[in-house]
């Protein structure tokens, strides 16, 4: 398959774009992990006991799960210019007020808020690839803005424990809030919507080609719910549930496993948390690189992006049940590393399998609802795996329940998923299989 050459104006809205959306993505999860580091002087200071922490850590989940539903249906619907931008700023006023907070239940509330405020951000990212990109070149990009889920917690942990040393935990919080906000304002200066930019018909051409004719630019509420009826959509949920259970096991317990099953120092898990976050980065804009190649050599659109999702999940649950069975403490974090660099591959291929099998109007939308799969699994990841240590004294039975969700998760890719994208207007696109091929 012939490569597209993106026109020069083109060029220069994609390197834009990209930027802004590296650099807000990596304050996303930086913010998310603020209250992580703070986790002991936070206890410490607003007297709070480890249950109470358990809810306070959890209420941004919970809130940024089921914000995910409505968030990307409005990102189709009036644009992630607008709702991005709205949405960076109003997660960054929550991060500066949980400097202010004096209890429980303002903390909680402005955990909520945070999570609200970070619902549209990787649905608003697919849209404006999707919006950007030729579909022959989205998947590199959308490697390179999804690799901030893990360089975000690779940054995070220097620069937060820098500012608590510095300023204290309250002022880490309120200066992460104001860099947010600053953000937001140069989003809304510099990003602007296909329609808002008057593009000639060689631009035009290079973000059509290779697509069917978009029915309408904005998302109604009859085809956000008729996304539903089709197996791509479950595909979806299923499979982002467990690439973001494994994902989030490790965020919220790497640094209590390394402690309690490998017996290292805190130092040393300072440090050696770290690693495997990196590898993450270059398997997520590894794998875009490889779906684009996959692209151009033949594979549709779909395959491309399943290839790369079904053997990172493969890879993921292959490593996390070597990193369960080896005693060796250096094998564990090579393993973790492995795993890690594959959940990278497959998260951020899944966003670009959004972002081609969703009709035109809503790719957001279809994001958003794997998103929200997804973080379901995230929010359970924690509790589960507490559970399960709590009762066995062991992280081995918790990382081999993990590995089996891995392998469950690649099985609804290739199983539940079709080859082809959603056409709402062809007969039969529901659970019962119909293919939906569009016309020729």
């Amino acid at each position: 398959m012939a490569q597209v050459v993106a026109p020069v104006r083109i060029r220069r809205v994609q390197r834009t774009a990209l930027t802004l959306l590296v650099l807000a993505g990596t304050l996303n999860y930086i913010d998310r992990w603020t209250l992580s580091m703070a986790n002991p002087l936070v206890r410490h200071d607003l007297g709070l006991s480890v249950a109470q922490m358990g809810v306070l850590l959890s209420a941004f989940l919970w809130a940024y799960a089921f914000s995910q539903l409505p968030g990307g249906a409005l990102v189709d619907r009036i644009g992630p210019r607008r709702l991005l931008g709205a949405g960076l700023a109003l997660w960054s006023i929550a991060q500066a007020s949980a400097g202010l907070v004096t209890g429980l239940a303002q903390f909680a509330t402005a955990r909520v808020f945070l999570g609200m405020g970070e619902a549209p951000m990787f649905s608003g990212a697919v849209r404006v690839v999707r919006d950007w990109y030729n579909v022959r070149d989205r998947a590199l990009p959308t490697g390179i803005w999804n690799a901030t889920s893990s360089l975000g917690p690779t940054i995070a942990p220097p620069l937060l424990t820098g500012l608590m040393l510095a300023f204290g935990w309250r002022w880490m919080f309120i200066l992460m809030g104001i860099v947010g906000v600053g953000l937001a304002a140069v989003w809304f200066a510099l990003y602007r919507e296909p329609e808002e930019v008057d593009l000639n018909s060689e631009e035009l051409r290079y973000l059509t080609e290779g697509e069917p004719p978009a029915s309408g630019q904005r998302v109604s509420f009859r085809e956000w719910r008729q996304l539903f009826r089709y197996r791509t959509t479950w595909g979806l949920v299923l499979g982002f549930f467990g690439i973001v259970y494994l994902v989030w096991l490790y965020q919220s317990w790497l640094p209590g496993y390394l402690e309690m099953q490998r017996h290292m120092s805190i130092r040393a898990t300072g440090f050696v948390s770290a690693i495997p976050y990196a590898f993450g980065v270059v398997g997520s804009v590894g794998a875009g690189w490889v779906a684009d190649r996959l692209m151009q050599r033949g594979l549709s659109p779909i395959n491309s992006r399943k290839v790369p999702v079904i053997v990172g999940l493969l890879g993921m649950g292959v490593f996390t049940f070597l990193a369960a069975e080896t005693p060796s403490n250096v094998a564990a974090i090579g393993f973790i590393s492995g795993a890690l660099f594959c959940a990278g591959g497959s998260s951020g291929m899944s966003w670009a399998l959004a972002s081609v099998a969703a009709p035109a109007s809503c790719t957001a939308s279809l994001g958003s609802i794997q998103n929200f799969g997804g973080y379901l699994g995230g929010a359970m990841a924690p509790i589960v795996t507490g559970f399960i240590v709590q009762e066995t004294g062991s992280f081995v039975p918790a990382l081999l329940v993990a590995a089996a969700i891995a392998l469950v998760a690649a099985l609804a890719y290739l199983l539940v998923i079709p080859n082809h994208p959603i056409i709402f207007d062809e007969p039969g696109p529901a659970l019962s299989g119909a293919r939906g091929v569009p016309r020729t």
